[in-house]
């Protein structure tokens, strides 16, 4: 009986050693969120973090190497992301662990009710701690990249401001008149043109060539500027 229970023993020891657990599963998860936590507390923001439960009979081929562990999805963007964990090797696999992720820090929130097409300006940006995740879009968290923006839709005070509600003011308007370059291989040539539509950065828009009176397509570089090849 006692060369049986020792047996047994062995056996099952022999079995858990062969295997990754849940338990280090959640080990390796719980290093890695106190790492993530630990680099976003040197910026300035707060975060708590709570691994999800895996069956505890879970039993994966045994890892060579640790495991390694990344966000599945951008945990700026959501507060329950999912963290892979997977094994490189001679018996590769992996697996998602659902965790909540709260990201708490100074969020840059609308002072007042704004409307569509409004201009961000200082004065409407205040800074408050919020829970920076819980929007579930990709909170602004520099001021510069909001001055000079236009709200794509209205907004009540204390909305934190996030891309999507952000778009970029028409560098060229209609009847504008720009500087039109022409470049081809190392060489640009520079004329005077008028704005035959209004547009974006990165758009394109229709000009008139005023010396030659010519109507041609170009892309918007900046305010007052176009460019088109040749």
């Amino acid at each position: 009986m006692r060369i049986f229970i020792f047996l047994l023993t062995a056996f099952t020891s022999n079995l858990a050693s062969s295997a990754t657990t849940a338990e280090q599963i959640h080990q390796a998860a719980d290093e890695f969120l106190k790492a993530f936590a630990a680099e976003q507390l040197s910026a300035g923001y707060k975060v708590s973090h709570v691994p999800g439960a895996l069956d505890a009979r879970l039993s994966l081929d045994i890892c060579e190497s640790e495991p390694s562990v990344a966000f599945s999805g951008d945990p700026w963007k959501t507060s329950q992301p999912s963290l892979l964990v997977s094994c490189e090797g001679s018996r590769p696999w992996r697996m998602f662990l659902p965790v909540k992720v709260e990201i708490y820090g100074p969020g840059l929130v609308a002072s007042r009710t704004l409307a569509r097409g409004q201009r961000i300006t200082e004065n409407v940006i205040e800074t408050r701690d919020v829970e920076m995740n819980a929007t579930r879009r990709d909170p602004i968290r520099a001021k510069e990249q909001l001055i000079g923006m236009e709200m794509r839709r209205g907004v009540n005070a204390g909305t934190v401001f996030t891309a999507d509600l952000l778009t970029a003011p028409e560098a060229i308007v209609r009847g504008d008149h720009v500087v039109i370059t022409a470049e081809t291989g190392g060489f640009s040539v520079k004329s005077r043109g008028k704005a035959l539509g209004s547009g974006r950065i990165g758009e394109q828009v229709m000009v008139e060539n005023l010396s030659s009176t010519r109507a041609v397509r170009a892309r918007i570089i900046g305010p007052g500027h176009v460019k088109i090849p040749m």
